[in-house]
């Protein structure tokens, strides 16, 4: 059976389709143009000092780094591959690397090539206008006193940062690449427990909703927070290996010291993936409980036309009765007859009714 694509899924395909066709390695983006021109801010620091410098193209090179010094490459935007693909010949990325970056569709993935490490996560956040989650991934790379991050479009969630940098006694400032690259993947993470809180408050809402009195509008709500909760499991699920690498991984770029701090992350990581998980499972309850309220309440309105039908059975059968047209019926002559027989329909109704109250049926 053939499946109609909706204008949203068509553009999603188009976008993917672009690398049909073309060899691996190729430096097409399927990115939305969120930003019109890519930024780069580049951050050079150490103990004693600190410079942030903001350009809209590389002019020279951007490899030679001061001795002593760490740099760090913020690059926002990825429409304008000449950029990112000149950053890759500068530092040497293998072209695979430029590739997932370039691809927004991409999983998040962890890969260690020696001279560097490159990662890749989503960060997530709640639109209220569309009144739901939306990704964008952040690539990072990890060099022996580099790190480059390429994000989708400028935001303001590696600000703190950059105000801890600031700082003369941050203890940024006082630790290698490797614990900046940490605190970027930190404060990536403790965001994802503020999109918790939302899927969190989310059910609670709709709970109250199913208790009160279930719509059809709930079963939507109920749907679509499945299908949220399911994408951002999607997003999530593959950090807690990539976390788990970084803290295992014997790798020069990574000193032994900063093992800790990634165990942290992972404990971090574990909560957030067993809090989905038990999310996934109250939903799937909740809509249970939207399927027996639906059905509960249609058997209290079948309940009720049973028994006002029942009540009119044995009426409907006396008016049938009577109004056959037979003239030697002896109610007929009698003057009384008819406010008798409309007495007596009234106290069949009534006895009924007394009796299913006893029955405890209404």
């Amino acid at each position: 059976m053939l499946k109609v694509i909706n204008n949203n899924e068509k553009k999603k395909y188009l976008k993917k389709s672009k690398k049909v066709g073309l060899p691996p390695g190729s430096l097409v983006t399927n990115a939305e143009k969120k930003t019109e021109h890519t930024k780069i801010k580049i951050i050079d620091y150490d103990k004693e000092s600190f410079n942030i410098e903001n350009v809209l193209k590389i002019e020279k090179s951007i490899m030679n780094i001061g001795k002593g010094k760490i740099r760090w490459i913020i690059i926002d935007g990825i429409t304008q591959v000449d950029i990112i693909k000149d950053v890759g010949n500068q530092f040497n990325l293998h072209s695979l690397v430029l590739e997932d970056i370039l691809n927004t569709n991409q999983t998040p993935k962890f890969e260690d090539y020696g001279d560097y490490i490159f990662i890749v996560l989503k960060k997530l956040l709640w639109d209220k206008n569309k009144n739901k989650f939306e990704t964008e991934q952040i690539s990072i790379i990890l060099g022996e006193n580099y790190v480059i991050v390429i994000r989708e479009q400028e935001s303001t969630i590696f600000d703190p940062i950059i105000d801890r940098i600031i700082i003369p006694k941050g203890r940024v400032r006082l630790m290698g690449a490797d614990y900046l690259a940490y605190t970027l993947i930190d404060i990536i993470i403790d965001n994802y427990f503020i999109v918790q809180e939302i899927v969190g408050e989310s059910i609670e809402e709709i709970e109250d909703s199913l208790i009160e009195d279930p719509q059809s509008e709930t079963l939507h709500s109920i749907y679509k927070l499945k299908r949220s909760t399911l994408e951002l499991r999607k997003s999530i699920w593959p950090v807690r290996e990539i976390i788990n690498k970084l803290q295992r991984e014997e790798s020069q770029l990574i000193s032994d010291n900063m093992h800790i701090y990634f165990r942290d992350i992972y404990d971090h990581i574990f909560r957030i993936n067993d809090s989905l998980q038990n999310y996934r499972e109250i939903i799937s309850g909740m809509l249970d409980v939207y399927l027996s309220s639906i059905s509960n309440k249609m058997n209290d309105i079948m309940k009720v036309l049973t028994i006002i039908s029942t009540i009119f059975i044995p009426l409907s059968f006396i008016a049938g009765f009577y109004g056959m047209n037979f003239i030697n019926m002896p109610e007929i002559s009698s003057p009384f007859g008819y406010p008798l027989l409309i007495l007596l329909m009234i106290m069949i109704a009534f006895i009924m009714v007394l009796y299913f109250l006893r029955k405890k049926w209404i």
